[in-house]
């Protein structure tokens, strides 16, 4: 098995795209070799704890309503070409995903991590659902399996806070700037959004490449 190694942010729409394209790609692959797991990178690590209005938020990082939109026009066709239903205008809030990255950490050790990626990426974009808010993720977290109890102690302590940021932080050191970055097998980087047809040629080529190791233990002498 090949780990593939995911940094995402659950407010991220190329994220959402990058994961529809990925997974487009796995299911016509069943035989891929891909273990994935995911990892933090916050868009903003300095949004305030309760987040802020989106409408604001766009317009103050983008300079002005005419050029947030001209900056979503993109975003907007290649979620419609990935047969995503994204609705912006349902979005509120732009919230700090620090606690969603603790929930996704969480979900990775019930092996529930992509399930719970997969369900914030909906709640966010689909549903207009504030991930910045803890009763909310606790929902999310309860919907996908996990624990009300144990997820409810958990968000009332400080569990994981630090190594999240420390891990975005390490992230950062090593050159990312930007999500979704994929690494394959902890050597090869793909930035961004990648097509399926992308993926399936990766795929491809490691799958022959791990067939022509077999073959080569195949011919190698009993010792």
């Amino acid at each position: 098995m090949i780990k593939l190694d995911i940094l995402s942010d659950p407010i991220c729409p190329w994220c959402h795209i990058g994961k529809s394209h990925l997974f487009s790609a796995l299911q016509k692959h069943p035989d891929h070799p891909f273990v994935l797991e995911w990892h933090p990178f916050q868009l903003n690590p300095d949004m305030p704890a309760g987040g802020m209005d989106r409408r604001t938020y766009l317009e103050t990082k983008f300079g002005g309503k005419e050029a947030a939109v001209r900056a979503y026009a993109p975003v907007v066709e290649a979620a419609e070409s990935a047969g995503l239903q994204i609705d912006f205008e349902g979005i509120k809030i732009t919230p700090n995903t620090i606690n969603a990255h603790r929930l996704i950490h969480w979900a990775g050790l019930e092996q529930k991590q992509t399930h719970v990626v997969q369900a914030l990426f909906e709640a966010y974009f689909e549903k207009g659902r504030d991930i910045g808010d803890v009763p909310t993720l606790v929902d999310i977290g309860v919907e996908c399996g996990l624990d009300r109890d144990l997820l409810e102690r958990l968000f009332a302590s400080d569990a994981d806070m630090e190594e999240t940021r420390a891990r975005d932080a390490h992230a950062r050191e090593r050159g990312v700037s930007g999500v979704p970055t994929f690494v394959v097998a902890n050597q090869h980087v793909l930035r961004g959004a990648q097509s399926p047809e992308v993926w399936g040629e990766v795929i491809e080529q490691i799958l022959e490449q791990l067939r022509a190791q077999e073959r080569e233990a195949d011919k190698a002498p009993p010792t």
